[in-house]
């Protein structure tokens, strides 16, 4: 395995106005500073692009979506600058998907977890397939999903974002998500997720720009001050990291890890 691999990487493909943004991290999809960086450049780049028609957000595997906030470099966190660098890499993605005059699809073929279920909602169109279950974890690291908790509320509602930021170790099934907003569509399979997802792309990608630029302007009217919001919870997010309670909980998780 190449070195890169190892780290994770960022992919991008372009093909016929069709931009795809692909992750991958070793360690279950997981989003480490140089991958969340370069998620958000690269999101920020295909926006800007004339030629960008639409932007499909992908990650690889087939078990998880994301699984939220990589927790070696959680566990490297010694201040609380260093912490509020680290979780504005995740305000800075949710960020540029808002931002992106076009609409960006997620493919969501597995599990999201805390940072992964901001992902999927900051996605103007989420479509998944059974398997794809949702936890908002933060709360039992000793955080809070304060930085994604904006976008997660946007698209589920208040109500629903509560349950999932109150019981942090409760799994919801992927049909919960479909049913509160989640996700635009479920399927059986991956093979009818991927059928839909490249029917919408090829759709959008023929839709006329200034219409869709429009649109996306409706759809996140009221968050003009997210650049601001998101940076001060990635403030709180970075001071709370500190604890002795988030230590020891990622102590003990890297710990099982290794079993």
């Amino acid at each position: 395995m190449i070195e890169q691999f190892k780290e994770g990487y960022v992919k991008v493909e372009r093909e016929h106005g069709i931009v795809t943004i692909e992750f991958h991290h070793p360690q279950s999809n997981s989003l480490p500073g140089k991958i969340l960086d370069e998620l958000a450049k690269d999101i920020h780049a295909a926006g800007i692009d004339e030629s960008t028609k639409v932007i499909v957000l992908q990650s690889t595997g087939s078990k998880v979506f994301c699984s939220g906030a990589s927790f070696d470099e959680l566990a490297a966190i010694k201040t609380e600058a260093e912490g509020l660098k680290f979780f504005s890499g995740f305000a800075n993605v949710i960020n540029a998907m808002r931002k992106a005059p076009q609409l960006i699809i997620a493919r969501v073929q597995g599990k999201c977890v805390g940072g992964g279920v901001g992902l999927a909602a900051a996605a103007d169109y989420a479509i998944a397939c059974e398997g794809a279950e949702v936890k908002l974890s933060e709360l039992a690291v000793g955080i809070g999903p304060f930085v994604v908790g904006p976008a997660v509320e946007r698209k589920l509602g208040l109500s629903a974002f509560s349950q999932l930021a109150i019981d942090a170790s409760l799994w919801r099934p992927a049909d919960w998500a479909r049913r509160k907003g989640l996700f635009a569509e479920l399927h059986n399979d991956v093979a009818g997720m991927d059928d839909s997802i490249a029917r919408l792309s090829t759709s959008l990608s023929k839709a006329s720009p200034d219409a869709v630029k429009e649109l996306k302007k409706i759809f996140w009217q009221g968050t003009e001050h997210w650049d601001e919001l998101l940076k001060e919870r990635a403030a709180i997010s970075g001071k709370l990291i500190l604890s002795d309670f988030s230590k020891n909980f990622i102590a003990k998780f890297k710990e099982k890890q290794k079993k």
